[in-house]
């Protein structure tokens, strides 16, 4: 970006914002025709369809991709053995397209992956969060000292008993 246009788009936001610079954190515009804001939803079958995907993508490049290799080493190979530096450029070619195809097959594995492991995780975490709160609700229930209506005492609590003498 040239200098020039950098400080035009200052002065224009300058402009917008009554010569201060604004920034807005935890905001989202609301979704057109919405009365929320976007809060971030992604669901199990979301994480599986992106899973799938990525899972074919790979059985894709390593049925497709692959095909022209064997091929390209063999030629890179005797095209060397015959003297021509065209097999080392061959090779080389060869060698990055490997590495290249490699690391997206990794890539697309470690989503299918991740993707699969993100659905048990955050489905335990569900059964978690709802098993505690439960829990929280049978132990505030156990811990109410009112017998009666909410803001009356209860009756137990207020003549003490004397203590016995010993």
């Amino acid at each position: 970006m040239a200098w020039d246009e950098w400080e035009q788009l200052k002065s224009d936001a300058a402009a917008r914002g009554s010569g201060s610079a604004r920034m807005q954190l935890n905001h989202v515009a609301p979704i057109e025709g919405s009365t929320t804001y976007g809060d971030l939803k992604v669901t199990n079958a979301d994480l599986a369809a992106i899973g799938k995907e990525a899972h074919s993508l790979y059985d894709q490049l390593w049925k497709k991709a692959r095909v022209a290799q064997p091929a390209s080493e063999s030629a890179a190979g005797d095209l060397t053995t015959q003297g021509f530096t065209l097999g080392k450029g061959l090779k080389h070619v060869h060698q990055r397209w490997e590495d290249q195809l490699n690391s997206l097959l990794d890539a697309c594995a470690q989503i299918a992956n991740h993707m699969h492991v993100t659905q048990k995780i955050h489905g335990g975490n569900d059964g978690y969060i709802a098993r505690t709160m439960s829990s929280i609700d049978t132990l505030d229930a156990g811990f109410d000292d009112r017998v009666g209506a909410p803001g009356k005492k209860n009756p137990v609590y207020e003549n003490p008993k004397p203590k016995k003498k010993q």
